[in-house]
């Protein structure tokens, strides 16, 4: 997937504000998930997945840092998330139709967050970055 300069700009834009937050945010954008798709709790199943809990905040920072560290290779995303898309796939094997639902959460939050700085071409860049990161964690499962 190509990124244009504008795209890597509002993505980066974004990324500064969310780094300080990440346990925060990623929180967030976790309880979303579970409450509108409960079914995503079952591959938590080991932590305690209710609202605001410590693993949940500490899943949702796993996330984001996963997000950030994409963010700095965005050209190189295969790359950057082989080892991530191998745990997915391999050893979590966890339905990667639940990637597109994270996202969806993720970009929410940020909205919320963010809505000065979440344009709809903001908007627009993190939905096609985080659908590359999906991509790309689909990859193994083929």
């Amino acid at each position: 997937m190509h990124f244009s300069a504008s795209d890597k700009h509002d993505i980066t834009h974004i990324w500064e504000k969310v780094a300080g937050n990440v346990e925060r945010l990623g929180g967030e954008a976790m309880d979303r998930l579970f409450t509108c798709h409960p079914a995503t709790k079952t591959y938590f199943s080991h932590l305690n997945v209710s609202h605001g809990s410590s693993d949940v905040k500490s899943q949702g920072a796993k996330v984001l840092k996963a997000i950030g560290q994409a963010s700095k290779n965005i050209d190189h995303l295969h790359e950057a998330l082989s080892d991530l898309s191998d745990l997915h796939a391999q050893s979590l094997k966890v339905d990667p139709g639940n990637f597109h639902l994270l996202c969806q959460s993720i970009l929410v939050v940020l909205a919320i967050h963010f809505p000065k700085d979440f344009t709809p071409h903001a908007h627009a860049a993190w939905d096609k970055f985080l659908a590359a990161i999906s991509e790309v964690l689909y990859f193994k499962y083929r």
